[in-house]
């Protein structure tokens, strides 16, 4: 919202107080009548920008009510605006109000007071402290002639950092002590200038007071060469392997500033945050010893890349070192439409996620330098490592004993939606029951983290900070550990945070640390895709001859590397640590119940390999079978936890309904248990328990898409349908295919698409775009004879067709807007392009089909082969689609499938399996992972009759 729309009626509400600030102004020795006016200035930008956040829904309202009863009489709708903007700018229209929100004007003032007192400190600080700033400025300030408040959240008493232009140079005043900022700084000269550590992280200069200070402004710069830019990413690493021992977290894209090969951490204040023993998850042991090993990971830090999943930023990259442009989803945000006139309401726009200046260049290719942010991680755990052995890591770690430490025991975000909550008119004409419902919603987080209050006296004292306009605010002694919260309140025990710190990182597994930086750079792309500027897998030299034996070596290879990764449970269940992809981002986790990359893809894979053990077409791998009772005992597991907080009445986020990852491709697995003859009854009542939530969950789906979202879920549906011979799986399909059909969108004479935060125009392909959506609404038509989801389906398919480039002979890749980029891939590109519809015309009779697999094959030869070896979007794709080409006299000229399969065998034997973006973590799911490999090595046996998981077959 534009805060200038209701300036004028909201200023009624601040003028009284900022004149009394005026006057209290001009008592203070040394500020200057120029100041004082400076200041009052900040404070009335600041105050119209708070209450107009809180206030003008609450106007909006009232503007229509104005105009409904006629109050309004102008002769136009802009002139009707006019006249509400000058009746709302009036005392009395504010005091009418109080009958219907009666504590709305006592709000008002408590916001008003604290913000004009949170001023008149500042300026008193300014005014004695002026003189002993020269050092952060470079030289002596003089007067104030610029002054911004709001800096970040406000927090107790409507206390925000501040952005100063002197006339000696700018600089940040923090209204908290900096005794952390000056510890972490002595820290880092330390590591430089005693230990060699040839280091870039820097933090601001600072001169701390007792419970607040001043810093130096940092400016941003680019990097000028590549030289800045590796001293840049090295440091990045430094920073992840120091904040790893420090509890380091809260370092966002905002609190990280690029100085040119410098790193600089501008809010330091979250540091040696309390680990707390997490609840049992009820997913299982296995699951809770995995999560064990991951508490306190890097990933906490808030450096590395990885996207939100709450409302209003879904899918936004924050960290430290992400948020990269052109990779971030399009935001929703509050804003009045048709302003200026009585009709004006709330509405929302997709914009641009706002851009910081965390970035070292322009246009930064982190990819590029993973290998620097690794080897600078590498470098700074090692000399800690050191340190600590030497004695003298604990003598510096005592710098921090008795400086004060923020903790966010909730998220930020979760906070401001519920000031946003408490401040809605409704609430504000019902207090008592708003509150109550902000309690309850406080209270039910406190269940399920344990780092958040539970106690019913903090909890109010957070309500009371929200309703005043603040962020609650905890902090503590390093040494001491119990927090101090709003109000006076006090939570958690007393505990040595150092200590605790310390203990944890000595006892870290560095490897699997490492791995997790690894693994979670890949978030900072918001596609499935490649590596840009990877070397290619494929073999110099093709070596042939047998063909069998080398195939059943490597898939031996790969199921016994995942047995011997798994995590064992006391109670039978079993779990794994990778990347796990989510309908966002990855992030490195204990892997989920899914097909993509999680336990149900796995437990495809090893019932696979068992059926072609037994049918003397694979290697005998001991214990296998005793593996696969573990999974499927874990996915039972995962499931009666579900259906037992259900049952408590506590109300889960619904569950994605997709194809890979969702529902959609637990009940396929299922299905395909059941085909196998693996407890076939008990399979069917779990697949069909899974698909009573298949409309709770398409109802929250806001992707369409094949992967995640409603369209994933039409063919296990249809599966479902065929196996049990119960028609209401068929009528639950139909009513998805309506939804796809009433989401769909159309493009003037392109065809249709679906939109998403992602790509609100819409994409192509099969994971994601309209060809996986086209492809499930051309099986639904088939099986249920509906003729309208078929035309859906050739609208989407239109939309494909013109995404075909006639010059490159290859389909554009919508997520990818420069140069008009095109993909091979399964997930987006001509591999899924070409499996959709050879899936629906198996026999290439149509011309139009053999057209379209003659042309996915030569761009799959093309650009296809040799960058991965995973199913999404690597070789083993690639060969699926190749050998259809190959059967049907499609492929490129000279292909034949023993050459491609000799291809991929030397490829596999030459580098080993090679999967996903972060090509050295192990990963032992069907489709980014190993797990995907080994499949398609099974069904690469001429006699083998396993379904295709990328078109899910049964």
């Amino acid at each position: 919202m534009i805060k200038d729309d209701f300036a004028a009626s909201l200023g009624c509400l601040t003028e009284p107080a900022l004149a009394r600030l005026a006057a209290r102004l001009s008592d203070i020795e040394g500020l200057g009548s120029r100041e004082c006016a400076t200041v009052v200035a900040a404070t009335r930008e600041s105050l119209i920008g708070a209450l107009h956040g809180k206030l003008g829904r609450l106007l909006l309202l009232e503007l229509n009510a104005a105009r409904v009863t006629g109050r309004l009489d102008a002769e136009d709708s802009a002139q009707r605006w006019q006249q509400f903007s000058a009746m709302s700018s009036r005392l009395e229209f504010w005091h009418e109000l109080v009958a219907h929100y009666p504590s709305l004007l006592k709000r008002v003032d408590r916001i008003v007071e604290h913000r004009c007192e949170a001023s008149l400190r500042f300026a008193r600080r300014w005014a004695s402290d002026r003189t002993h700033l020269a050092s952060l400025c470079g030289d002596t300030p003089g007067e104030l002639l610029e002054l911004a408040f709001g800096a970040g959240d406000s927090h107790r008493g409507a206390e925000t950092v501040a952005l100063l232009r002197t006339e000696g140079g700018r600089l940040v005043y923090k209204p908290r002590s900096l005794a952390v900022d000056i510890a972490l700084g002595r820290f880092i000269a330390d590591l430089v200038v005693e230990d060699g550590i040839a280091s870039t992280m820097q933090v601001p200069r600072a001169i701390a007071f007792s419970d607040y200070g001043w810093t130096e402004f940092v400016t941003h710069r680019y990097a000028k060469d590549d030289a800045e830019l590796r001293d840049f990413y090295r440091s990045i690493g430094h920073w992840l392997a120091l904040m790893h021992i420090l509890g380091g977290s809260d370092l966002h894209a905002e609190n990280l500033i690029a100085a040119g090969p410098s790193p600089i951490v501008t809010d330091c204040e979250t540091l040696f945050t309390p680990m707390l023993d997490p609840r049992p998850s009820g997913l299982g042991h296995a699951y809770d010893q995995a999560a064990e090993l991951l508490r306190g990971n890097v990933m906490g830090i808030g450096l590395l890349p990885s996207r939100a999943q709450g409302l209003g930023w879904r899918g936004v990259d924050n960290s430290g070192i992400g948020m990269l442009r052109g990779e971030q989803p399009l935001l929703p945000q509050p804003q009045i439409a048709k302003a200026g006139t009585d009709e004006a309401h709330l509405g929302m726009a997709m914009v641009e996620a706002p851009i910081a200046q965390n970035h070292p260049s322009r246009e930064p290719v982190l990819a590029r330098f993973w290998p620097e942010v690794l080897h600078g991680f590498d470098e700074m755990a090692a000399h800690l490592r050191r340190l600590d052995a030497s004695g003298r890591l604990e003598q510096r770690l005592d710098y921090f004993a008795d400086c004060r430490v923020r903790v966010v025991v909730r998220h930020s975000e979760a906070y401001a939606e519920l000031g946003r909550m408490l401040w809605h008119p409704v609430s504000l004409h019902q207090e008592g029951p708003a509150r109550q419902r902000a309690y309850d919603l406080l209270k039910k987080m406190a269940d399920n983290m344990p780092i958040a209050p539970g106690d019913p006296a903090v909890i109010e004292a957070e309500l009371d900070d929200l309703i005043d306009g603040d962020i609650p605010y905890f902090d503590t002694l390093a040494r001491l550990g119990e927090l101090e919260g709003p109000g006076g309140s006090r939570w958690l025990a007393r505990r040595n945070l150092i200590e605790a710190s310390l203990n944890h990182w000595r006892a870290a597994d560095l490897q699997l640390q490492r791995n997790i930086v690894q693994a979670a750079l890949v978030s900072a792309y918001i596609g499935d895709g490649l590596l840009p500027d990877e070397d290619s897998l494929l073999p110099k030299q093709v070596r042939g001859g047998q063909l069998d034996h080398r195939r059943r070596y490597q898939a031996e290879t790969i199921l016994r590397q995942i047995a011997a990764q798994a995590i064992h449970g006391e109670d039978g269940s079993v779990a794994w640590i990778a990347p796990v992809a989510g309908a966002t981002s990855w992030s490195m986790q204990p892997i989920e119940q899914d097909l993509y990359n999680g336990i149900s893809g796995i437990a495809v894979l090893v019932a696979a390999y068992l059926r072609e053990t037994a049918a003397k077409r694979a290697n005998p791998v001991e214990g296998l079978d005793l593996l696969l009772t573990s999974i499927l005992h874990t996915l039972d597991l995962a499931e009666a936890s579900r259906q037992r907080l259900e049952g408590e009445a506590i109300k889960l986020r619904p569950r994605l309904p997709g194809g890979f990852v969702g529902l959609g491709s637990q009940i396929w697995t299922w299905i395909i248990l059941a085909q196998w003859g693996i407890d076939e009854s008990h399979s069917l009542k779990r697949a069909c328990s899974l698909a009573d939530h298949i409309l709770e969950a398409a109802a929250a789906d806001t992707t369409n898409d094949l992967l995640a979202g409603t369209a994933g879920a039409i063919p296990p549906l249809l599966a479902l349908a065929n196996a049990t011979k119960d028609s209401r799986y068929l009528t639950i399909a139909c009513q998805l295919g309506d939804m796809l059909c009433e989401r769909a969108r159309r493009r003037d004479n392109a065809g249709i698409y679906w939109s998403d935060s992602r790509w609100p125009e819409g994409v192509g392909g099969f994971s994601h775009g309209a060809t996986g959506m086209g492809w499930a609404l051309s099986k639904l038509a088939r099986a249920s004879g509906k003729t309208h989801y078929q035309e859906t389906a050739d609208a989407a398919f239109a939309f494909e067709h013109a995404l075909f480039d006639a010059d490159a002979q290859n389909w554009i890749d919508l997520r990818k807007t420069e140069n008009a980029a095109t993909t091979a891939a399964w997930c987006n590109g001509a591999i899924g392009i070409g499996l959709a519809h050879m899936n629906l015309d198996p026999s290439a009779e149509r011309p139009s089909t053999r057209l379209l697999l003659r042309r996915a094959a030569s761009a799959t030869w093309r650009f296809g082969i040799g960058l991965d070896h995973c199913l999404c979007h690597g070789d083993f794709s690639a060969w699926e689609l190749l050998e259809h080409a190959i059967a049907a006299g499609e492929a490129p000229e000279g292909l034949t499938s023993a050459y491609l399969k000799e291809m991929l065998l030397t490829g596999l034997e030459d580098h080993g399996p090679r999967c996903g973006l972060s090509r050295d973590i192990f990963m032992p799911g069907l489709m980014t992972g190993v797990g995907g490999v080994a499949y398609q090595l099974l069904r690469m046996h001429p006699d083998s009759q396993l379904p295709s998981v990328l078109t899910l077959e049964h």
